[in-house]
């Protein structure tokens, strides 16, 4: 794992983060994956009973400025 402290925002963007992780072995991948989801286990411990929402409409609305 690449451990530098970094105040760049640059460092922050999506494309940063996907190379930061792309840069991890699978098994550090997995390692992480676990983390992410023990956190949010540890703080809503139902997190994984409640059931997918869907939405009413089942459409797509696409606003655009003028």
């Amino acid at each position: 794992m690449n451990k530098h402290i970094s105040h760049d925002r640059n460092d922050e963007s999506p494309q940063a983060k996907a190379r930061w992780f792309q840069s991890l072995t699978i098994a550090q991948r997995m390692d992480y994956l676990c983390e992410i989801t023990d956190l949010a286990l540890e703080n809503n411990p139902k997190i994984a009973e409640l059931k997918h929402d869907q939405s009413t409409s089942k459409r797509i609305q696409i606003l655009t400025l003028p």
